[in-house]
């Protein structure tokens, strides 16, 4: 089992050539910028987190003085993602519980004394629209994060509806950082999220900006991220890690789905090891239907628990695959490992599409299904 990014058994068939060609099939595929998107995440987290406070908008102060049970959180696909990511926050060192709601209703236990906070990049995503506006009929103070549409206008038609414009001008999974920085920088500013020290932030986005132009591969074409991209290319995908990254698991999936049309398999430890396990170890546990190896990617961090740890010690033990490695989130706390991730993973997701010949912004499939909803009423 290889243990880092860089393997020598990536090497195939026609690898020296697709290697070489990584920045002419960017130019060639690369329609709508996805690359100068994921360029500017760092960036973006920055400006957001500092938008998002009372200075700006002074209503947050009534909010933070209010005794909420809870957070609710709105939204689908990548404007969801953000709030996976805050409720694993908030699980460990939040003082209140964040719960993700991804549907056209709200959950029969809701009640106003839990603070709603919905999210749509477009602000007209049908599912959000119809469950927020059930639940502000139903008395709940709403918070919105989004570039416009119908959700933005909410706060004109209720009182207790309240919005932090997002930006605009690109696909909603490369919008993540305007938005999941909204929405870190709300609930720190509410109390439900701490503060970071003084230059903490800072210092994170130096880093994280370090790693984003490590790992980009129009600056190393033939580097760590396009080999494991190659070795990826062929293969079915497995991704696994421990609960707490379950967020950066879900959006390395999602984004190996829109950005290079691929599948992906997720496995989180400690529960996976009570049943999966029994498939890795047992008859063509390591292979597809076609006997394709699989690629095992184990995410962690430096916070995971001792016997996670073991856990997955054992599997990169014991999983036959030749083809497994273990990705460390760089950083010192679960938010800035987190963000290490999402970079990483948004850099092979797109060297995958490119290696696919596939533009990582086109998602006809979605695109179809919205035209289908709207014409059948």
């Amino acid at each position: 089992m290889k243990e880092n990014i860089a393997s020598d058994s990536v090497a195939e068939p026609g690898v020296e050539e697709t290697k070489v060609g990584m920045v002419d099939l960017a130019n060639a595929l690369d329609n709508e910028g996805m690359v100068e998107f994921t360029r500017s995440f760092v960036k973006d987290l920055e400006k957001g987190i500092g938008h998002a406070t009372p200075e700006h908008f002074p209503w947050m102060k009534a909010i933070e003085s209010t005794q909420w049970d809870g957070i609710l959180c709105l939204g689908m696909g990548g404007s969801a993602a953000s709030g996976d990511f805050v409720a694993a926050l908030a699980s460990i060192h939040g003082n209140l519980p964040i719960i993700i709601q991804r549907d056209y209703v709200i959950p029969s236990w809701w009640k106003p004394s839990w603070l709603v906070l919905s999210t749509s990049h477009s602000g007209n995503t049908e599912e959000a629209l119809e469950a927020t506006e059930t639940a502000l009929k139903s008395g709940a103070t709403a918070i919105i994060i989004s570039t416009g549409g119908i959700l933005s206008g909410l706060p004109e038609v209720y009182p207790s509806c309240f919005l932090i414009p997002s930006v605009g001008g690109q696909p909603p999974r490369t919008a993540f950082g305007h938005i999941f920085s909204r929405q870190l920088g709300l609930l720190r500013s509410i109390g439900v999220l701490p503060q970071p020290r003084e230059g903490a932030d800072a210092a994170m986005f130096a880093r994280l900006q370090a790693a984003c132009e490590g790992f980009d591969i129009l600056n190393d074409p033939e580097g760590d991220v396009a080999q494991l991209a190659l070795c990826m290319l062929e293969r079915p995908i497995a991704l696994l890690g421990p609960t707490e990254l379950q967020p950066a698991l879900n959006r390395f999936k999602n984004q190996l789905n829109e950005n290079a049309a691929r599948f992906a398999r997720i496995g989180v430890i400690p529960e996976m090891n009570h049943n999966e396990s029994v498939a890795w170890g047992g008859v063509g546990s390591d292979q597809d239907a076609s006997g394709i190896d699989h690629v095992l990617l184990l995410l962690t961090w430096q916070g995971i628990h001792r016997q996670v740890g073991k856990r997955m010690d054992w599997m990169v033990a014991h999983a036959a695959t030749d083809f497994a490695w273990k990705i460390a989130g760089e950083g010192n706390t679960l938010l800035e490992s987190l963000l290490h991730l999402c970079i990483l993973m948004d850099w092979i997701s797109i060297a995958l599409a490119f290696l696919h010949g596939k533009d990582p912004a086109a998602i006809g499939p979605i695109s179809a299904l919205k035209g289908h909803l709207e014409s059948v009423q």
